[in-house]
């Protein structure tokens, strides 16, 4: 008997292998390297690495013409243009993560200031312009070391999972590329230095719950290997459409995969991580998880549901309505009466998730493209607005999340103020911003799918959401500040890059949105 060694189109998928190509370099750096120097080479591969990999990404979308693509590394990758467009919106949020997760210093004597540094509540991730003149911030951020750099390849690492994530077109993949991607993250958010318990609670349940999660993926996944005889999502839409069988293991299989996905996307009733997690982790982790984690999430989901089952719509359809309803109303209510800026966006990601959703039971080409174009516009939003939260800080130098605390905000710091106004418009879907363009897409995309009801309750549920957000605009500008009002740091160029991009392109995508959509309108088409 002959074996066939399996055959590698390593040029197909060069985006995923440089982001983990870096990733494993960034491993041998921390090995070897002495810690003075780890902090520059770390910062330098990781961004030269997505860059090179966003060049790929484009390179390979030039090169597919009009063709819809094909796969790759027998049958496991899909090369298409959705998977291209999901991976290129995932390096670019990435890129201004990594800023973000850049933007920290701490002495490198820090263990010889441990109890002085936890006195002072300091923070792994406390900006270099941070420092309140005479305080221990200070004398700790004007020393050359560099903690916890280890980071960065951990950045990779999940960046790296989720490009393969929304490109898998076997369950086998995609469930590895789960894994790949949450490990990482499970132990970036327990990096906080910070309330450090806090962090830590948050990252054991996080593990906890995507253990569960993923335990639920791999079971639908071997129910529907038990139903088609094979793994590849053509081949299980394939046989259902061909065989007579009974579906009663399949549709098992099914609801069990949508578990797993759906507690990535943070669906109700599987968001009970979210909250927590935004809440403990390192808010540049939190930014760059929130806006990654989903982008990947929908991706797969949209792959699996267009993809794989769509010959059984009439059975998932209706149970993604009721979950889509659900997650719209209980992120919405339940963002209403939070007292925490990071808990408050935690549940305005729940809301936001049950919006994409409306796209995706769409189940039409306009559902895939609108699905985009709002992954695309909510990373940036996100991004941007835990930026700004990140830079908000009492006079100790510690984050200021009490919502009380940010009171007259926007008076002390118009600038500020002004720049985290844009984000919750766009996240209220008010016109002119991004946000408007993207629930208009998913929307009309649903309407046209012959989900108007669902239409109906997510207008319903974006105007109660404009509430909480103009809340908060509203403390900001009209509220006089309390005697100890927080004190704005002044950032350095990195974050105050992502903020800077963050906002623009939430303004781009508002006043011109054609570009963007037209690019997702072109990436339609799954391979099948």
């Amino acid at each position: 008997m002959t074996l066939t060694p399996p055959s590698v189109e390593y040029g197909l998928v060069s985006p995923m292998l440089i982001v983990l190509g870096v990733a494993v370099l960034g491993v041998l750096v921390e090995a070897f390297l002495p810690r003075s120097a780890r902090y520059r080479v770390q910062l330098t591969l990781a961004v030269g690495g997505q860059i090179a990999a966003l060049v790929a990404v484009v390179i390979e979308w030039i090169g597919l013409g009009s063709s819809i693509g094909r796969t790759a590394v027998m049958g496991a990758v899909a090369v298409d243009k959705p998977a291209l467009f999901l991976q290129g919106t995932l390096l670019l949020v990435g890129l201004l993560g990594t800023l973000l997760i850049a933007e920290r210093r701490i002495a490198s004597e820090v263990d010889a200031a441990e109890g002085e540094a936890g006195a002072s509540g300091l923070d792994a991730f406390t900006p270099m312009a941070s420092a309140v003149p005479g305080s221990v911030t200070e004398k700790l951020a004007t020393k050359a070391g560099i903690a916890q750099t280890e980071i960065f390849p951990l950045t990779m690492f999940a960046l790296g999972g989720m490009m393969l994530f929304g490109a898998s077109d076997d369950l086998l993949t995609m469930f590895i590329a789960l894994e790949v991607f949450s490990l990482p993250l499970y132990l970036m958010c327990g990096l906080a230095r910070r309330r450090r318990l806090l962090s830590q609670e948050a990252a054991l349940k996080y593990f906890l719950l995507g253990a569960f999660s993923s335990a639920f993926f791999l079971y639908g996944i071997a129910l529907l290997y038990g139903y088609s005889g094979g793994l590849s999502l053509s081949g299980i839409r394939e046989h259902a459409a061909s065989s007579a069988d009974d579906t009663t293991l399949a549709l098992v299989g099914i609801a069990l995969l949508s578990v797993g996905v759906l507690f990535k996307v943070g669906a109700v009733p599987f968001h009970s991580w979210i909250p927590d997690v935004y809440q403990g982790a390192p808010t540049p982790v939190t930014a760059f998880m929130a806006a990654a984690t989903k982008i990947a999430a929908f991706g797969a989901m949209l792959r699996i549901f267009y993809v794989a089952l769509p010959g059984f719509k009439d059975d998932w359809r209706p149970l993604m309505w009721g979950i889509a309803i659900l997650t719209m109303l209980v992120g919405t209510v339940t963002a209403v009466s939070q007292s925490d800026v990071k808990r408050m966006l935690a549940y305005s990601s729940v809301a936001h998730a049950g919006f994409i959703l409306t796209g995706v039971i769409a189940l039409n080409d306009s559902g895939v493209a609108a699905t985009l174009f709002y992954l695309f516009a909510y990373g940036f939003s996100t991004l941007g607005a835990f930026a700004v939260v990140s830079v908000v800080r009492n006079a100790a130098g510690e984050e200021e999340t009490n919502m009380s605390r940010w009171a007259g905000l926007g008076r002390n710091h118009p600038l500020v103020g002004v720049v985290f106004s844009l984000f919750l418009l766009a996240f209220a879907g008010i016109p002119l911003t991004s946000g408007f363009v993207s629930k208009f897409a998913v929307f009309k995309a649903a309407a046209e799918g012959g989900a108007a009801p669902l239409v109906i309750v997510g207008v319903c549920a974006s105007a109660v959401a404009a509430y909480f957000y103009v809340r908060v605009i509203v403390l900001m500008f009209f509220t006089d500040p309390p005697d100890d009002a927080p004190t704005v740091v002044v950032p350095s160029a990195l974050s105050t890059a992502t903020v800077t991009l963050s906002a623009a392109i939430t303004l781009i995508l508002g006043a011109l949105p054609q570009p963007i959509l037209d690019l997702a309108n072109t990436a339609n088409q799954f391979v099948r």
